[in-house]
């Protein structure tokens, strides 16, 4: 059974309804699923940053509520740590000189130390990646 990782955009996609995205996550055992940490961090990164950006109490009641939604969201799934391996690999990695950001590179590291599947639409940076395995689950399936 392979370990199928859902990488930040597609996690998004994932709780908004995307239906191909929905249609293959239910048609999987869920545990076969899982984010990383560093998908966690960016989606609490974005709620951090509307909370700095709220002016008055209604919006800053909304943004903490999201904040709180991200949150349990992102508890519904196993999460993949971020190891002194991984961080290893992650700079095994930068050296390759991939031109592949940061965080791309560190969800790449968890996803080859756990042996997974990247779930992602972003096939330009991850494709980058020597050995990354990659699916793209928001296409309709053939």
């Amino acid at each position: 059974m392979s370990l199928y990782v859902l990488d930040t955009d597609m996690l998004t996609l994932a709780e908004r309804g995307h239906p191909d995205v929905a249609s293959r996550i239910r048609a999987s055992n869920p545990a076969a699923l899982a984010i990383t940490v560093i998908s966690v961090e960016e989606q609490l990164t974005g709620w951090y940053a509307v909370l700095r950006r709220a002016r008055d109490h209604a919006s800053l009641a909304r943004a903490y509520q999201r904040l709180a939604q991200a949150a349990t969201w992102c508890g519904r799934w196993t999460i993949l740590p971020h190891s002194e391996s991984t961080i290893a690999r992650v700079v095994a990695l930068h050296q390759m000189r991939l031109n592949v950001g940061k965080m791309d590179l560190s969800i790449a590291a968890i996803v080859l130390e756990h042996g997974g599947v990247l779930v992602t639409r972003n096939r330009r940076d991850f494709a980058r990646v020597p050995g990354l395995l990659i699916e793209d689950w928001s296409l309709p399936i053939a």
